[in-house]
C-alpha cells in the first residue's frame, strides 16, 4: 500500500470516528429536544444530520478521486467537521439552557 493510500485510510477512520460521535450526541440532542425543544433547535438538529450525510457522503467520494482532488477533498472535510462540531456544541448548549 502506498503512503497516500495509508494517509487516506486514515484520514478516513478519524473521520468515520469524528462523525460517529457526532452521530451519538445527535440521538441524545434529538431525546432531549423531542420534551422541550423548540422549533429552532429542531431545524438545527436537521440541518446537522443532513450535513454530517453529506461529510459521509463526500468521505465516501474520497475513493474515487484522482490524487490531484484528494487534498483539496480532505482540506474540505476537515472544515466542514469543525463546523459540524461546532453547531453541536452551539445547540448542546441552547438545549442545556432550555432543559
Amino acid at each position: 500500500m502506498g503512503t497516500q493510500n495509508i494517509e487516506l485510510k486514515a484520514f478516513e477512520e478519524k473521520i468515520n470516528a469524528q462523525l460517529q460521535q457526532v452521530k451519538d450526541q445527535l440521538g441524545e440532542f434529538e431525546a432531549r429536544a423531542k420534551s422541550h425543544a423548540s422549533q429552532a433547535e429542531i431545524d438545527t438538529l436537521n440541518d446537522i444530520r443532513t450535513k454530517h450525510r453529506e461529510i459521509e457522503r463526500r468521505r465516501q467520494e474520497l475513493k474515487t478521486l484522482g490524487d490531484a482532488k484528494v487534498g483539496q477533498v480532505r482540506s474540505e472535510i476537515d472544515a466542514d467537521v469543525a463546523k459540524l462540531k461546532s453547531s453541536l456544541a452551539d445547540l448542546a448548549m441552547r438545549l442545556k439552557k432550555a432543559g
